[in-house]
C-alpha cells in the first residue's frame, strides 16, 4: 500500500509562479497545524528537504538555490525554511508514494525462461 503523504506548497505572493513545497504525514501536520507543537519536526515532515516549482506545484520539482532561500525567507537554514512553508503554506493531499513494486499480468506468468526455449511473444 503506498504512503500517505500531503504536499504543503508555500506561495511567495500571489502573482508568482514560483512555489516551495515539502512532504509531511497528514495526521501528524494536522495536529501540528493545530498548535499542538510538542510533535517534533522530524516526524511531521517526510524530509528535511525543500522543493522549489517555478511552474506551479504541478510542474517538475527542483532543489532551491540558497540565494532563492535567503530572499524569500531571509535564511538559508532548513529548519527555518521549513517552518516558514509549515505555517504559512496550504496542503495538498495527495495519493501516495509507490514502493516500486508493480503488479504484472499474472495471466503471463514468470518472465523469467526456465526451459531454454527463449520469450516468445515479448
Amino acid at each position: 500500500m503506498p504512503k500517505s503523504l500531503t504536499k504543503v506548497v508555500y506561495k511567495p505572493d500571489t502573482q508568482s509562479t514560483d512555489e516551495f513545497i515539502t512532504f509531511v504525514n497528514p495526521a501528524e501536520y494536522k495536529k501540528w497545524k493545530a498548535g499542538d507543537r510538542t510533535i517534533p519536526l522530524a516526524e511531521v515532515v517526510d524530509s528535511f528537504k525543500v522543493f522549489y516549482s517555478n511552474q506551479g506545484a504541478q510542474g517538475i520539482l527542483g532543489a532551491p538555490s540558497k540565494q532563492q532561500l535567503d530572499t524569500i525567507f531571509g535564511t538559508t537554514k532548513d529548519v527555518d525554511v521549513l517552518m516558514h512553508i509549515l505555517e504559512k503554506g496550504k496542503d495538498q493531499p495527495g495519493n501516495g508514494i509507490n514502493s516500486g513494486t508493480t503488479t504484472m499480468n499474472a495471466a503471463r506468468g514468470s518472465l523469467m525462461d526456465n526451459k531454454s526455449k527463449g520469450m516468445s511473444g515479448i
